[in-house]
């Protein structure tokens, strides 16, 4: 079994130093197999995730590929995410790959909500103004299309009053058994459509409590969105039937989890929600920015994922501008952690499929 060297990396960010405690705003760490210096190695970030020990990352190193396990300042504190500041963060990482660590090919891994996150810092590195390094591949792995996406596809459609998270609409409830499961398609139709209001009823609110505090010397506001465990998957395996297990989502039985108080996008504040939530205004969907990914491309997508659909990975990937793209589904849950070895397949897929691009990573 090949032995895997651990390296600490922390870095100053441009308009981020290093806090008064001690800790730099950006960490995470290098694998490498012992006594080598790869030539391609991976760097995995996300919103706020702590990516530092991800779980692919001593299985890619095993396999010969360098992956940097990535933290921008922003872990931990998705409530005060800014896009521009987590992409300059996250390009840090790719300048210490290529000089610093010696890799010569970088490959940029989308994971889960890092998905979106890591196609719009290739996107502004081919296209934008900021002083980016752009990556030599992507790949995404159960990936989201954006933050406001995937909370619109969860949001519980039936709320009637945010101030009040027991109000309901029942003929949009997704719990009440007049409506099904199985739900009919007329009903799905309606139920999405109240979702994406649900999104712009929120921005709304959000868009003029912030005029009315600003007006009066205030900067910001933090709020709740709760019922954030409702996508109609979650509840009715027939909708876009795959192997995930019916009535769960990631954080148990959906109905017991849509109650619970604790999801996505429960804290927040009025810039943040207009900043990273808002379907409208955020600059986090990262959908239209694919078409800026020109770079070879993977797409891959557990079959038994209770919150990513086959359909999430299909957009993704047609989205990609990149002539060199491909797309595979696996055997897994969303982080892959069932059935066995279902970790091992993955890195052994990635593994074969950045050797094949990018010959230096097999030397």
């Amino acid at each position: 079994m090949q032995t895997i060297d651990k390296q600490f990396v922390s870095s100053e960010s441009p308009g981020a130093k290093r806090a008064g405690a001690g800790g730099y705003p950006c960490q995470g760490v290098y694998y490498t197999p012992t006594g080598q210096r790869p030539k391609v190695a991976m760097i995995a970030t996300h919103y706020q995730i702590d990516f530092s020990e991800h779980y692919l990352a001593e299985l890619m190193a095993e396999r010969g590929i360098g992956f940097l396990g990535w933290n921008t300042r922003f872990r931990g504190y998705e409530w005060n995410f800014v896009l521009e500041q987590a992409l300059t963060d996250i390009g840090v990482g790719v300048r210490w790959l290529k000089e610093v660590a010696g890799v010569d090919q970088v490959i940029l891994l989308g994971n889960s909500g890092g998905g979106s996150l890591m196609a719009l810092y290739q996107s502004h590195a081919v296209d934008s103004d900021l002083d980016l390094v752009a990556a030599d591949g992507y790949i995404s792995v159960a990936a989201h299309l954006g933050r406001p996406d995937v909370l619109t596809d969860w949001l519980d459609a039936s709320v009637v009053d945010e101030r009040d998270m027991t109000s309901t609409d029942p003929s949009l409830d997704l719990f009440n058994p007049e409506n099904g499961p199985p739900y009919s398609p007329e009903f799905v139709e309606r139920y999405r459509a109240a979702q994406v209001e649900r999104n712009h009823r929120i921005t709304r609110w959000a868009r003029a409590e912030l005029e009315r505090i600003t007006a009066l010397g205030y900067a910001d506001m933090p709020f709740s969105v709760l019922r954030t465990w409702a996508d109609p998957r979650m509840v009715d395996p027939t909708i876009e039937p795959t192997e995930r297990p019916a009535g769960q989502c990631y954080r148990g039985p959906t109905e017991a989890a849509n109650k619970g108080g604790h999801g996505i996008g429960g804290q927040t504040t009025l810039r943040n929600w207009l900043n990273m939530w808002s379907l409208e205004d955020s600059p986090c969907r990262g959908e239209a920015h694919l078409a800026n990914i020109t770079v070879p491309a993977l797409v891959m997508n557990p079959d038994g994922d209770s919150g990513v659909f086959p359909s999430d990975a299909n957009r993704i990937h047609d989205a990609i501008a990149s002539t060199d793209k491909s797309r595979m589904d696996l055997p897994g849950d969303h982080y892959f952690v069932q059935p066995e070895g279902a970790r091992d397949k993955v890195a052994d897929e990635i593994a074969a499929w950045v050797v094949s691009r990018f010959p230096a990573a097999g030397e």
